[in-house]
């Protein structure tokens, strides 16, 4: 998506139907790295609920997951993932709807995803130009002109829990340009392990901040092949 970005969703009241906007963003760099495989079992009822947990001190406050609706396969955990890639790195692997952060020591923090749909996948290698808490929302040209529902938005859509971006927003660059693409928070864990975006990525909101507060402007992205 973009600051031009996009979000799906069903909605609870004021929520703009995400469904339309998970339509606006495409994807980013490639590379050949080698597989992972999960330590030990998942999460608990219990630590999930913690964990995905409401976060009431927010700007606009963050309601709690609803575990029931997320595959515990997509539920944070660190993970064995072998790669090439300095510490800190992300790398998003479209194909099983997962986001790493390099660990070093070939470890890994791994985080459930939702990703672009058919006819919006993309990859290659980009890095975090900009960050934002609770940004506003602007459609692109392109999505307006696909879905012109969305051209209220022309002016941007302010910030809050109906915004596509949500909560955080990391920006992916290339060459110092903005490429429209990012990744971005969602409070829909029915989307988790969908594609269902137009090229964006997305995190549940406490998935998200966990990962924006690790990443600092210029930390390299590589979305691989899906």
């Amino acid at each position: 998506m973009s600051a031009t970005d996009e979000q799906d969703n069903a909605t609870p009241s004021g929520l703009i139907g995400r469904r339309s906007f998970l339509a606006g963003s495409l994807g980013l760099g490639a590379m050949a790295l080698a597989g992972c495989s999960s330590l030990g079992p998942g999460m608990s009822m219990a630590e999930a609920e913690r964990v995905y947990g409401p976060l009431p001190d927010e700007r606009f406050p963050v309601p709690a997951v609803n575990v029931n609706k997320l595959n515990p396969k997509y539920m944070r955990r660190t993970v064995r993932y072998d790669s090439k890639e300095a510490a800190g790195t992300i790398i998003v692997d479209p194909r099983n709807y997962y986001v790493y952060r390099i660990e070093g020591d070939g470890m890994a923090t791994r985080y459930g995803a939702n990703v672009g749909r058919a006819g919006f996948l993309w990859n290659g290698d980009a890095y975090i130009g900009r960050k934002a808490e609770w940004p506003v929302w602007t459609p692109p040209r392109e999505m307006i002109q696909r879905q012109p529902e969305v051209a209220q938005y022309a002016g941007g859509m302010p910030p809050g829990l109906g915004n596509p971006l949500g909560a955080r927003t990391l920006y992916l660059y290339q060459d110092g340009k903005y490429t429209l693409y990012t990744l971005y928070s969602t409070i829909m864990p029915e989307t988790i392990g969908k594609g269902v975006t137009s090229g964006c990525v997305g995190l549940l909101t406490q998935d998200m901040m966990d990962l924006y507060d690790k990443t600092p402007v210029n930390t390299k992205v590589v979305v691989l092949k899906a």
